[in-house]
């Protein structure tokens, strides 16, 4: 009898991580690695940076078009209104360890929030968009609440008269910013907010196709966030930099680390074969900063670092990366090297929510297969029957 191979099972071919696989479609982000190209909805990040606002892009990125000049203010007074946390939430933080990461601290702050406003009503559009309006507005003074709980300082409220990045900044920092500081940073936000399927954001969408409410989605992301292969390589560049400890050690630190097989952070990208354009921007921002305020001793290592690498490292497709200068100018903000990867989440929160209301749109629960390698059938034996081995 001749056996009919179409109707055989197909071979499983195991692709660690899902590393290049496909697994769904999406109008948010678009990214060319090798001409360095980044844009949200098809506006560049370059013109985002320079023309827009934290809150505008925000806006594009969860319903895919450029707000009008009133559906922009009502969208920035509705994130006003809803910027103070219930003082359940401030309780619940103030039992936290003084010790505790602010990720985790924001993890629990994110998922708490389920406990408020959850009705999992995923096809009212009201209830999405105040799901929204709630997390862009609080995140940010949650990160800011742990900073000053863990200090055993009351968290500082909102003030109503400052836009959104200078309020954070004044509830972080305990004073008012300077204009430059909160319009650098307000740009920063917008270079993190989104960068298509990365770890966190398949986490998101993931968690998402269950149908869960948004404020898990949000609370499940923050937590893959927090691994270190994923998020804090700005803080590593930092620590990294200290270590190098000036210019001239740059050349024998790559050359070391090249040797050794030691990665070296902020360096190479999985989508980029160029220098990240974030870096580029990011590298004006420092400047900019500098410029006003003094400059950082750390950033004349990390531009040697940099020449140094480019004739080794070029050739392999390795450049900066978006971590490379963003712990400088957060550094010079005065930011505690710890709330980077929380500031990281401030602004990729307004990805999240994009990809959450898009997997919304054609939700299919996410269940991919596995290729099993473990025993064969077993026989079970009683307890008394079993040997140490």
């Amino acid at each position: 009898m001749k056996i009919d191979k179409s109707k055989e099972p197909a071979k499983l071919e195991l692709r660690p991580g899902l590393e290049g696989v496909p697994v769904t479609q999406s109008s948010i982000c678009d990214i060319d690695g090798i001409k360095g190209d980044l844009k949200y909805r098809g506006y560049s990040i370059a013109e985002l940076a320079q023309k827009s606002s934290f809150l505008e892009t925000t806006f594009l990125l969860i319903w895919g078009k450029l707000p009008t000049s009133k559906e922009l203010r009502e969208f920035e007074k509705e994130i006003q209104m809803h910027r103070r946390l219930s003082f359940r939430v401030r309780d619940m933080m103030k039992c936290f360890p003084e010790s505790g990461h602010p990720m985790d601290a924001l993890q629990s702050s994110a998922a708490s929030l389920g406990l408020f406003y959850s009705r999992r009503a995923t096809d009212n559009p009201k209830y999405i968009y105040d799901a929204v309006v709630r997390l862009i507005a609080k995140i940010p003074t949650m990160v800011a609440a742990f900073q000053l709980i863990r200090k055993g300082q009351d968290p500082i409220q909102p003030r109503d008269d400052l836009p959104y990045s200078a309020n954070f900044l004044y509830m972080l920092t305990e004073k008012e910013p300077d204009p430059l500081e909160a319009r650098v940073f307000d740009r920063c936000l917008i270079l993190h907010a989104e960068h298509s399927l990365n770890a966190s954001t398949f986490s998101a969408r993931v968690t998402a196709s269950t149908l869960t409410d948004p404020y898990a989605v949000i609370a499940s992301a923050v937590g893959t966030l927090a691994g270190p292969l994923h998020g804090g390589a700005n803080e590593d560049v930092i620590k990294m930099l200290e270590d190098i400890k000036s210019p001239d050690q740059a050349k024998n630190f790559l050359k070391a680390a090249i040797k050794n097989k030691q990665k070296i952070m902020g360096f190479g990208h999985r989508e980029y074969k160029v220098k990240d354009p974030r870096a580029t921007i990011l590298q004006t921002f420092a400047e900019e900063l500098f410029a006003r305020f003094g400059k950082d001793e750390m950033y004349d290592i990390a531009k040697a670092l940099e020449a140094e690498a480019s004739p080794m490292l070029g050739p392999k497709g390795i450049f900066p990366n978006v971590d490379f200068y963003s712990g400088l100018v957060y550094r010079k903000l005065g930011i505690p090297k710890d709330l980077f990867t929380p500031i990281f989440a401030i602004s990729r929160v307004a990805g999240w929510l994009a990809h959450w209301r898009e997997q919304l749109s054609a939700n299919r629960i996410f269940r991919p297969t596995q290729i099993y390698i473990g025993e064969g059938e077993r026989t079970w034996k009683p307890l008394e029957d079993r040997s140490i081995n």
